[in-house]
């Protein structure tokens, strides 16, 4: 399968997370002399999208999207090396084959092949970078999309979802809390206010938070955990045992279903936080816990039937998978160029991110047919 071939190369590009993601580009580029066109979009520290057409510039076409960027292997124990492709039975193990170089290698080898077809609507292949520390590189490329007098007809996301039709996800922002007490000598503690009590206040104030959502009325049973969700991930704080600490961190992230407004929880949380600090300013005028969004994307909520319908055919399945639980760039193409949007591709996230990550070939072959089939449509034509 000359998909698991473009695997095997992929795989071998160490493109952790902020890490360079140009050779692998280049390979890409190098398997395309046919495109009509290539553009490196938004290069920053040896990172880049890349915008690859290929068929008639005068028409809008179907764009297969996809992050080139893969989660870090460090402290996880791998059977196999996880930047060397490895086959074992019908299981194909590497960092990323699941999430989401599976889908990538499927969405070049079509490439390749487009550029042999006479296509009457155009095909577009999107790589993009550091998608999984908050979609942060397709947002340049969706500036270049924005300028561009024809959008997208159709994008597809190559997610993992098993070769499923999603919808759906949550929308997701992230933020980090800067608790800022008073230093003070811990045998003297009352001098001083502690910053990492002030984010145990806070975190209290979250969980609260959660609760009430949990409890709303507004659930979407579409959702494998139907309310919106409140979690911390990481605190930080303190210097030393004997030292009151005067600053502590919280990140913590929200997400939320269409039917909860992100602006409004964000607020929310920002009452909360100034409310814990403000009997405390008469004696400490530097309290605080100054809010701050770190990353973030919206939601997906695809409501186009035909394009649904259109992708459904492809797969050779009537089923969709309604929600993901995971979040995708998806949410950014549909709001930023109004592109419907649905995501479709190999693998599961079940593995994804962790050690001994695989896809399989059969879910691979079912991906080439996919694709294989849309080709067909996109010599024909294609309409939503």
């Amino acid at each position: 399968m000359r998909s698991i071939e473009i695997l095997e190369r992929l795989v071998s590009f160490r493109t952790v997370s902020r890490a360079s993601n140009m050779a692998l580009l280049d390979y890409v580029v190098d398997l395309l002399p046919g495109a009509a066109s290539v553009e490196l979009i938004g290069a920053e520290k040896g990172r880049s999208n890349l915008l690859v057409t290929l068929g008639p510039a005068d028409r809008a076409g179907v764009m297969l999207s996809g992050h080139s960027d893969v989660v870090d292997v460090a402290n996880q124990r791998w059977s196999h090396d996880p930047f060397r492709l490895t086959q074992v039975g019908d299981r194909l193990y590497g960092r990323g084959t699941a999430d989401m170089k599976g889908f990538l290698a499927c969405a070049i080898a079509c490439a390749e092949r487009a550029a042999t077809r006479r296509l009457a609507t155009p095909l577009q292949l999107a790589i993009s970078y550091d998608e999984e520390i908050g979609c942060v590189g397709v947002r340049s490329m969706l500036t270049r999309l924005e300028d561009l007098p024809l959008k997208p007809l159709l994008c597809l996301v190559g997610e993992p979802t098993s070769m499923r039709v999603a919808v759906g996800h949550k929308g997701k922002v992230g933020l980090r809390a800067l608790c800022t007490g008073r230093e003070a000598h811990s045998a003297l503690p009352d001098t001083g206010l502690n910053a990492v009590y002030l984010a145990g206040d806070f975190i209290a104030a979250l969980r609260r938070l959660q609760a009430r959502l949990a409890s709303q009325d507004n659930a979407d049973p579409a959702y494998d955990v139907p309310h919106s969700t409140v979690h911390v991930g990481m605190v930080r704080g303190g210097e030393a045992l004997n030292i009151v600490p005067a600053s502590c961190t919280v990140d913590f992230e929200i997400r939320n279903i269409a039917a909860d407004d992100i602006d409004r929880l964000v607020e929310t949380v920002r009452a909360e936080a100034r409310a814990i600090v403000a009997p405390l300013r008469e004696a400490f005028p530097e309290a605080d816990i100054r809010i701050d969004q770190v990353s973030g994307y919206p939601g997906l909520d695809t409501r186009h039937d035909g394009a649904i319908r259109f992708v459904a055919s492809l797969t050779g399945g009537n089923d969709t998978e309604t929600r993901l639980a995971f979040g995708t760039e998806g949410g950014l193409f549909a709001a930023r160029l109004g592109t419907p949007t649905v995501i479709c591709g190999p693998g599961s996230m079940d593995q994804g991110h962790k050690p001994d990550e695989f896809v399989s070939r059969d879910q691979m072959a079912r991906c080439d047919a996919m694709l294989a089939a849309l080709l067909d449509r996109m010599e024909a034509g294609v309409t939503l």
